[in-house]
């Protein structure tokens, strides 16, 4: 069993796979990922590429109804196999590796940005929101909107 601390990491890569696959952080993030797992052995380095391949296309095909179902299986999945490699070394190689980890995630935190949840918006950068041509712009909106043309004032009851 591991410390709460290595499972605590454990479970920001699992978070951080997940959050990655289909955005521009992916492709970086998926090369450091299988390197960290592969530790020297292209063998298993090839190995863990097509794993986080095969766990992007399945965030990719994912129905909205079971998204989130499926991004927390295969983060706990990704949680599940990060410990699985901190617990199989030596004290000496753990530390190390959790220090790699540490730092191929912090690289990559500010390209991940953040999640609100459902109906909610994060945003790991800038953002504009602009309207053009008498309609709405808005990050989220609750409840629904309804746009309508303003009558002008009229000039004889002024």
């Amino acid at each position: 069993m591991l410390p709460e601390a290595l499972a605590a990491i454990a479970a920001a890569g699992g978070t951080a796979v997940v959050q990655a696959a289909g955005t521009d952080a992916w492709t970086g993030l998926r090369q450091q990922v299988a390197q960290w797992f592969g530790r020297g052995n292209s063998q298993r380095e090839h190995a863990e590429l097509a794993r986080l391949d095969r766990t992007a296309g399945e965030l990719e095909r994912a129905e909205p109804a079971e998204a989130d179902h499926v991004r927390t299986r295969q983060q706990a999945a990704w949680q599940a196999r990060i410990e699985a490699v901190l617990e199989d070394l030596n004290d000496t190689d753990r530390v190390q590796a959790t220090t790699e980890l540490r730092a191929l995630l912090d690289q990559h935190s500010s390209q991940l940005g953040a999640s609100a949840g459902n109906g909610g918006l994060a945003v790991g950068g800038n953002l504009g929101i602009r309207s053009e041509n008498r309609s709405i712009a808005a990050g989220v909106i609750h409840g629904g909107a309804h746009i309508s043309i303003p009558q002008m004032p009229d000039p004889s009851q002024g």
